[in-house]
């Protein structure tokens, strides 16, 4: 398999959950992360992982001039695999235009969980949802609802409804001649998570979170995942 991180840029993130790029905040207060999505190439698809948060660089979205810096087409991505539905997880999939909204992956296949999106519709007014986007992208995208707790989306991808971050968080494994390839998205979103064993008030679930990265760091190291970090402003890719 191929990886290659899609990276948005190194952000502050305020308590209204807006997000501003490092190089253009000076003297702004918040937390600083990276947001980075991952488009995987295996023998016989292109899968991505979570699309970013929509930041535009010299009028296009960066996430498709990321992909096409990498040699890749975005029209020819089979797969868009969504851990949640937080905005700077899926504004990417869209791009504003003086004419409206267009999707800029309209020929993929969109996975997401089912009872996450209903989560998310309860929750208006929460900055952490862009939920005029997300109608937008349920009303034009190719959508595949998932329902079930775990499971395959193919031969090669695996799913676990894991909870924490919020209620329905998705993991995702990738699988393809003995290499494994992990996605805890913000569950795991940066290498200090594993490092530090913390239960975060900022997550729907913290100790349920906490769990399941103690049980990932063990099988990351009995099975020697690739394991992709969200967030992580320094390493996209932690080894093992």
């Amino acid at each position: 398999m191929k990886i290659y991180p899609l990276k948005d840029g190194n952000f502050y993130v305020n308590k209204n959950k807006d997000f501003y790029n490092l190089n253009d905040a000076e003297g702004l207060k918040g937390i600083k992360l990276a947001v980075q999505s991952f488009l995987i190439e295996t023998s016989n698809q292109l899968i991505l992982l979570d699309a970013g948060n929509g930041f535009k660089e010299n009028g296009k979205p960066k996430i498709l001039s990321n992909i096409e810096a990498v040699g890749l087409n975005p029209e020819k991505i089979n797969k868009i695999l969504l851990s949640h539905l937080h905005k700077d997880h899926i504004d990417g999939l869209v791009n504003r235009t003086m004419e409206g909204w267009v999707l800029n992956f309209p020929n993929s296949e969109i996975y997401l969980q089912k009872r996450e999106y209903d989560f998310a519709m309860t929750n208006a007014g929460n900055p952490s949802y862009d939920l005029a986007i997300l109608q937008f992208i349920i009303k034009n995208a190719k959508i595949i609802w998932m329902e079930e707790d775990n499971g395959y989306i193919s031969n090669e991808i695996r799913f676990q409804v894991s909870g924490g971050h919020s209620p329905f968080h998705q993991s995702f494994w990738i699988e393809e001649n003995s290499e494994i390839v992990f996605y805890g998205a913000d569950n795991l979103p940066t290498e200090y998570y594993l490092t530090h064993h913390l239960a975060y008030k900022t997550d729907f679930d913290g100790k349920k979170a906490l769990e399941n990265r103690q049980k990932w760091a063990q099988k990351a190291q009995e099975e020697h995942w690739k394991i992709l970090l969200y967030h992580d402003m320094k390493k996209a890719i932690l080894e093992f």
